[in-house]
């Protein structure tokens, strides 16, 4: 992976060499064999950015084709529950704005169904609701999805079993807005992407199309870029707590290094080793709050990667991974479901690389930021 300044600092020793030089062959094979049009990808440990790398195409569209640049931004799609809305939870919860283990019907008293359930199984989605539901095929605007939404029973028990909800994060991302008293975009902004300074990271970003990556072909021809992709996030406004924000690989960089490290900035720092934790043993998954912990049908690092590693996706072809312990990070921003959605590709991908760049025994330590 050849290095282009994408991080907080630069450097890799040569017992790194070779291991980067074949994850960037890994990324490039995966553009050249059609797998994904495009990715930048960032690896590192600690404040040390190893490499970075921008391969392939951020739009392959006949008559508007151009590059992947390392300043492209990205539809983070579910990255979103993570970088945005759980961070703003766990932020609000470490000034005591929030009881992670308060009923989440005292932030949202007209969604019935939530009286009995729990900030914390909302995070680590065992609330019992549904994974997904079209809302966008019949209501009409925000309002009336947010309607439907509340009316939503529970499909299980809270705390019984493990199913990966949108709608869970949906209604996290409301109970933000009402504890703030602030639209979700400007929670966010306040609570995360402000203090930690990922100035190009935003709901609804000001689109110039060569700052992006496009997305899903829409009929017609052109593909979506600059606007979220997810159908439920664009009828609510582009705004919403399961999918919405756009970044580029610097800002998610800004956030790995300061997840890993040391210290109670945003959110403090105990707080953040508990969201990494299982919260989910016996219940058909591996969750933390908001992460997939190791294990889970949603985990990349698989067993190559240390035990306490986490990692989220993005349906776009987006994801991110941690240790702490060792301070190891890499993301991974795609734009695979330009080429349509066939989850094989993206999923192979990142199978290989995450199996080459695995923190191992010498590399850089050093958390601290």
């Amino acid at each position: 992976m050849s290095e282009q300044g994408a991080g907080p600092e630069q450097g890799a020793g040569p017992e790194q060499g070779d291991s980067l030089d074949e994850a960037a062959e890994i990324i490039r094979a995966a553009v050249r064999e059609g797998h994904v049009p495009g990715a930048v990808a960032a690896a590192g440990t600690g404040r040390t950015v190893l490499a970075t790398l921008a391969a392939g195409l951020a739009d392959t569209t006949a008559g508007s084709a151009r590059p992947m640049r390392a300043g492209t931004r990205f539809d983070l799609a579910s990255l979103t529950k993570v970088a945005g809305t759980a961070t703003a939870v766990l932020a609000l919860a470490g000034r005591g704005g929030i009881g992670l283990d308060a009923p989440a019907g005292r932030y949202l008293p007209s969604f019935g169904a939530l009286r009995e359930v729990t900030i914390r199984q909302l995070l680590s989605h065992t609330s019992g609701l549904p994974g997904s539901r079209r809302f966008y095929q019949w209501c009409a605007a925000r309002d009336e999805l947010l309607r439907d939404l509340a009316a939503t029973p529970l499909e299980a028990a809270p705390g019984t079993r493990v199913t990966y909800s949108d709608l869970g994060f949906m209604a996290l991302g409301q109970i933000v807005s009402v504890v703030t008293g602030e639209p979700l975009d400007a929670a966010v902004g306040h609570l995360v992407t402000g203090p930690l300074e990922m100035t190009m990271t935003g709901y609804n970003p000001a689109v110039h199309d060569s700052d992006f990556a496009a997305t899903e072909p829409r009929p017609g021809g052109t593909a979506w870029t600059g606007v979220v992709h997810d159908g439920n996030a664009r009828l609510m406004g582009g705004v919403a707590g399961h999918a919405g924000l756009f970044a580029p690989v610097a800002d998610l960089v800004t956030f790995a290094v300061w997840w890993v490290s040391r210290g109670d900035s945003v959110v403090p720092e105990a707080l953040r080793r508990e969201a990494e934790r299982c919260q989910t043993a016996g219940l058909g998954g591996s969750r933390g709050l908001g992460w997939a912990c190791q294990g889970d049908s949603f985990d990349i690092a698989g067993s190559t990667w240390p035990p306490g590693s986490v990692s989220h996706t993005g349906f776009t072809g987006t994801s991110l991974t941690l240790d702490s312990a060792s301070g190891a990070w890499l993301v991974l921003l795609t734009n695979s479901v330009h080429f349509g959605r066939a989850p094989d590709r993206i999923r192979a991908l990142r199978r290989d690389l995450h199996a080459v760049l695995a923190p191992r025994a010498g590399r850089p330590g050093g958390r601290g930021r």
